[in-house]
């Protein structure tokens, strides 16, 4: 199979408009995003899909490989989608741009599970969850899992409700170490789809609980199609305020300036 992953980069985003460009530690972020999946060794070619010019010069202008979409998409899936209809390849992954800690091995990890399972259509990460601020974070998207580890819902309220009991009428939501196992997992945003169903998802319509959530993936579920989880120890920090990108200069301006794309930390 033939992997390629695409990273969807728009300018005009939301809450932090240009932030694909910011300046971290020297590089503008998608840099640091494109670097890091570099690494990835199940991945054959790293593209990133972009909304403006300037964007597109500034990846070429680190060495990056770029194409420009239309600025009219509503999502990344979109934005792949337009992608992709000019790239041969098996399995699309989608990194996000605002991503700039993710860990290549996590997408080794989300790319492997097409190779021993060939009926897969969508795959995505899962972690363990041992803060238990996390929980009620509604910018931390919950998850909960069948024994197969495909997605029966994704939340960003507290799922599974854990029922207080009379031996424990104060239920603990989590364990506090890493070692033991936690009852939550967070939801990581990061996509691997075969191509056919790449071109599948984006043709249906959006549903109700898509809507409600504001999480894509739900459309997939919805429209009864499934998701399969994989998951990792790893974690990452998605840049969607200042106070993230922030967070995001600080750790790597600790890391040693020999490291280059190799240095990680996050788990």
């Amino acid at each position: 199979m033939r992997r390629v992953a695409v990273i969807p980069a728009r300018w005009h985003s939301t809450r932090l408009k240009g932030k694909v460009l910011a300046d971290i530690a020297g590089k503008p972020m998608i840099q640091h995003v494109w670097e890091r999946v570099k690494e990835a060794r199940e991945i054959d070619e790293v593209i990133v899909a972009v909304d403006k010019e300037k964007v597109l010069k500034a990846v070429k202008a680190f060495g990056g490989k770029a194409v420009l979409t239309s600025g009219r998409h509503s999502s990344g899936t979109d934005r792949i989608a337009q992608a992709a209809r000019d790239i041969s390849a098996d399995i699309f992954v989608n990194v996000q741009a605002d991503e700039p800690l993710i860990h290549p091995e996590m997408i080794d990890e989300l790319v492997k599970v097409f190779e021993y399972e060939r009926n897969i259509q969508m795959g995505t990460l899962i972690k363990r969850i041992h803060r238990k601020e996390e929980i009620n974070d509604p910018n931390v998207v919950k998850v909960v899992v069948d024994r197969k580890g495909f997605a029966l819902y994704f939340s960003r309220s507290p799922i599974p409700y854990i029922r207080p009991t009379e031996e424990r009428p104060e239920a603990e939501p989590v364990q506090n170490s890493e070692n033991e196992s936690g009852r939550y997992f967070k939801h990581i945003g990061l996509y691997a789809y075969t191509k056919d169903f790449l071109f599948t998802y984006t043709s249906l319509p959006k549903s109700a609980l898509e809507m409600e959530e504001k999480l894509e993936q739900l459309r997939v579920l919805e429209h009864g199609y499934k998701i399969k989880t994989v998951e990792t120890r790893y974690d990452s920090i998605g840049v969607d305020s200042e106070k993230d990108l922030e967070e995001v200069r600080s750790i790597l301006k600790k890391q040693s300036p020999l490291c280059g794309a190799g240095c990680y930390g996050l788990l």
